[in-house]
């Protein structure tokens, strides 16, 4: 063979070999990216859905970091959509029930809109009646973050930031967010969250997605397990009394599974000030390794949903201050339609100096895992 036929064979083939690595990678990323609409200033919004090998597919957005739907295969291998969301970038910004979004700075309520740190007095939003809830009127949720689509060994990831300024909702230090979804095999939905910042802040960063393992219809049949022993009472505006509660012998004794129906409307001073479950689980751990904290099963669908967490505390909320005025996916959302199960720490801890801090401070990094691990059975 001439020295020029062999050249010319050598060049095509490590042309070849060049391409093969990015076909590979392109094909095990199973993410596909398509346009979700514009913000009022022109800012692209865009749609990620990310697939996995057993036909389960979880679609976000990057107003808010939104997962708007999230396809799981029920008894039967029919796949069906379990998360609540509008149908368009329009219906999203319009809601304000915090569908499926990324929430910061402060997931959950901040008593009275304020909280002191290192001698310092932060005013915030009250955007709660006088509290503060989720982040403030112009949270995490409201904000565009800039996406990155990935693979990782155990399934396709997109990668979210955002970088939210000091005194940005009246809370100190530039904090620099990220969040990593991961679609694995295994059928689990994993978010990795991590933050840091140049100034003493606080942070409890969750995601507030809307489930319904039926699909549709309400949840008052799925039956749930959490494992706390004791949960935060609230007062009158859902603020934790700073008192740590045990479940036995009262409606929030989820420690054996339950059907959400079963004590939802029972005459109990705590689900009347929470118009149903919207209170915080003080889950059975003593560190931040990561171990299960809930499991909510659905009879009709089979559908089994585990949820794994490094956070010390669970948000259980059931939909109570849905009316039927939100529509979307062909479906009006009514009262009790949807559950979230939103991994944190405590309430109002920032005001709470017996509960974990919230506190990050500079130098330090801000990180938690939480797995949605789904199965049917």
């Amino acid at each position: 063979m001439s020295y020029l036929r062999w050249s010319t064979f050598a060049l095509l083939g490590a042309l070849a070999l060049a391409c093969l690595p990015q076909a590979q990678t392109e094909e095990k990323s199973q993410v596909k990216k398509q346009p979700y609409g514009k913000m009022p200033d022109g800012t692209a919004v865009d749609l990620y859905t990310l697939s996995n090998a057993k036909g389960m597919q979880a679609s976000i957005i990057t107003y808010g970091g939104a997962l708007v739907s999230l396809m799981v295969p029920d008894r039967a291998g029919k796949p069906g959509d379990v998360a609540v969301a509008m149908d368009d970038l329009d219906g999203m910004r319009a809601q304000d029930a915090f569908f499926g979004a990324l929430i910061g700075r402060y997931g959950n309520r901040i008593g009275r809109a304020q909280f002191s740190l290192n001698g310092k007095t932060y005013k915030l939003p009250a955007n709660n009646g006088v509290n503060t809830l989720h982040g403030g009127a112009n949270g995490f949720d409201k904000r565009v973050w800039k996406a990155k689509p990935g693979s990782h060994p155990d399934g396709p990831t997109l990668t979210l930031t955002y970088v939210s300024k000091d005194g940005e909702e009246g809370f100190p230090g530039t904090l620099k967010a990220t969040v990593v979804y991961t679609l694995t095999d295994q059928n689990e939905l994993k978010l990795d969250y991590t933050a840091t910042t140049d100034k003493a802040t606080v942070v409890n960063l969750t995601n507030h997605t809307y489930f319904n393992l039926a699909g549709e219809g309400d949840i008052l049949g799925h039956e749930v397990m959490i494992a706390a022993d004791r949960f935060t009472p609230v007062d009158d505006g859902l603020i934790p009394t700073g008192e740590l509660k045990p479940v036995k012998g009262t409606p929030f004794d989820f420690t054996t599974a339950t059907a959400i129906g079963a004590r939802i409307d029972q005459d109990d001073q705590q689900l009347k000030y929470g118009k149903g479950y919207d209170h915080n689980w003080v889950l059975n751990k003593s560190d931040a390794s990561m171990t299960k904290a809930a499991e909510v099963r659905d009879p009709k669908s089979g559908r089994v949903m585990e949820v794994w967490t490094t956070e010390p505390a669970l948000q259980f909320y059931t939909g109570n201050f849905l009316n039927g005025t939100l529509k979307g996916k062909g479906r009006a959302f009514a009262l009790r339609n949807a559950f979230c199960m939103e991994t944190q720490h405590y309430p109002d801890s920032p005001n709470k100096p017996s509960f974990p801090s919230t506190t990050l401070e500079p130098g330090k990094t801000y990180h938690t895992t939480t797995i949605y691990r789904f199965s049917a059975k």
